[in-house]
């Protein structure tokens, strides 16, 4: 199996002062987070800043997963994240040391797929990434069924629309109407809801 490739979006572990333990914590935690990442097999690709150029780098480097790795400023990140990834979703994890979760339903409403608070090792990493894979495979899959179920209703619309406009102007009956909306699509290689927009459209053109 191929592994994922991964891009962690860090924030800036340069630590200036030696004397700021919290800063030394956030970086040796990251350190931390990337070794595992790394001895649990996965393809580390990058480690990325959430600025203004996250969106152009992820699109460069075509990660299977994201990973946010964020103290206090895990909201800024995760906006980044989410903006970086609007044209083309893939599966955010948060990782974070901050034991304030309330903004877990946010987080989640945006599209991340696990929030992991603090208690990270490295036994731990590749379970959270498999069950965060799987839930976003799912929920695209949930997705696309509502676009497709969504899709086919406002077809359903347009042809029935086109139908009656049909049967009104040409006096032709609900299924020669269908039946002939459905010709015009075989023989032009359209689908039948583009044929019925076409139909109104041309019908609006004229009236």
């Amino acid at each position: 199996m191929t592994a994922l490739k991964i891009v962690v979006v860090v924030p800036d572990l340069d630590v200036q002062d030696q004397n700021d333990d919290h800063a030394i914590s956030q970086a040796e935690r990251s350190r931390a987070l990337r070794i595992g990442l790394l001895e649990s097999g996965f393809n580390l690709i990058a480690s990325l800043p959430a600025d203004v150029f996250l969106a152009e780098r992820i699109h460069q480097l075509q990660p299977d997963l994201i990973i946010v790795d964020a103290e206090s400023e895990a909201r800024d990140a995760l906006e980044h994240v989410v903006f970086a990834t609007r044209d083309a979703r893939r599966p955010i994890v948060l990782f974070t040391d901050d034991s304030d979760t309330t903004h877990v339903r946010d987080a989640v409403a945006v599209g991340v797929s696990a929030y992991i608070v603090d208690g990270l090792s490295s036994a731990r990493i590749r379970p959270i990434l498999d069950v965060a894979m799987a839930r976003f495979e799912y929920e695209e899959r949930l997705r696309d069924e509502r676009d497709d179920a969504r899709n086919a209703l406002q077809e359903r619309t347009l042809v029935d629309r086109a139908k009656a406009l049909l049967m009104e102007r040409q006096g032709l009956s609900e299924k020669d109407a269908f039946t002939k909306l459905r010709k015009i699509a075989m023989d032009k290689g359209l689908k039948m809801g583009e044929v019925a927009q076409r139909t109104l459209d041309m019908a609006a053109l004229l009236s």
